[in-house]
């Protein structure tokens, strides 16, 4: 029996890397576009590499030229042009189109938690959600126009060894063993969800091919809901310290650091917690089984593993420092 074929556009990333891999060992005929950049991640044996760039949908037909694939799953798409691009190229071409889309693109401050798949989408405070609330348009109406097979995916913070969920990267562990304060936004206890690209992996892969899952959304997360003070306390242990921490408002932070604004201000702010029965309902079997204190420990020795990874981000440690003394 032939392998199933699957295009993944963005190959190398935090959660499509993964996808990319366990795509492999289930047995399908994997093929990644990528732009061809340096990557710290180890490439996969039998994964089939070609060059493309999905700002440039030319260069993406040209890449798979007159290929036709079973899936194919975009993770490179952030404007609606893009996805009407992809609806162009692949309609006729795939059975399945899944689109990586964002659990921020709900509504924010959200009214009513848990968030489900049917909770509004509006997000006034970050761009990036709203462009995904756009893609999302976009590929609904090609569904109800011309059944263009499509399944939208919404993950909320996915994160692996190389994606620190504090800002600044290896900036707050530093902080950490130096026993400088750590800044957490707000009181520290609103809620989140973190959940390990391993674990998002598994349930994304179970949607290939799954005919109920065309035509709809769904958010793949974690059952573990954590405060932010949990979050920096996690991430301690998992290095040996007990961290300070500091609790500044949102707003404050956003003011002294305005690239982290958009994100603190339209996403990691405000709590989130998910009802994930319809993922569980669609790949029967699946659950989150990454704790994120195991997690956290991946994440150190990441960044152990490379003395060259571990710098420290000089704007954010000041700006931390500032912060802090307020």
């Amino acid at each position: 029996m032939t392998a199933q074929r699957v295009l993944i556009i963005g190959g190398n990333g935090i959660i499509s890397w993964w996808v990319s891999r366990l795509a492999v060992e289930l047995g399908y005929d994997v093929t990644q576009v990528t732009r061809g950049l340096t990557s710290d991640r180890a490439p996969i044996d039998g994964v089939t590499t070609l060059r493309g760039d999905a700002d440039d949908p030319a260069s993406i037909r040209a890449a798979i030229g007159d290929t036709d694939f079973d899936v194919v799953a975009n993770f490179r798409a952030f404007k609606p042009e893009q996805v009407q691009a992809d609806i162009e190229l692949f309609a006729g071409r795939t059975r399945q189109y899944l689109f990586v889309s964002s659990a921020s693109a709900y509504q924010t401050p959200i009214a009513m938690l848990p968030i489900v798949e049917s909770t509004p989408l509006h997000n006034p405070f970050w761009e990036y959600s709203r462009d995904k609330i756009a893609c999302e348009d976009v590929l609904v109406d090609a569904y109800r126009q011309s059944g263009f097979p499509m399944t939208i995916v919404r993950p909320s913070h996915t994160y692996d060894g190389g994606n620190m969920p504090l800002p600044g990267g290896w900036t707050a562990f530093q902080r950490m063993l130096d026993g400088k304060p750590i800044v957490v936004h707000g009181d520290g206890t609103s809620w989140w969800s973190l959940t390990h690209s391993r674990d998002f992996a598994r349930a994304f892969v179970g949607l290939f091919g799954n005919s109920h899952a065309l035509g709809s959304a769904v958010h793949i997360t974690s059952d573990e809901h954590l405060t932010w003070d949990d979050i920096a306390r996690q991430l301690g242990t998992a290095i040996g310290v007990e961290p300070v921490l500091a609790h500044v408002a949102s707003e404050r932070i956003a003011r002294e650091l305005p690239d982290l604004g958009s994100w603190l201000l339209g996403d990691s702010s405000h709590s989130v917690i998910f009802d994930n029965t319809r993922i569980k309902t669609l790949v029967p079997g699946w659950t989150a089984t990454t704790p994120f204190s195991t997690g956290a420990r991946d994440i150190v020795d990441w960044y152990l593993s490379k003395p060259s990874r571990q710098v420290v981000d000089p704007t954010i440690d000041a700006a931390w420092d500032t912060l802090a003394a307020l």
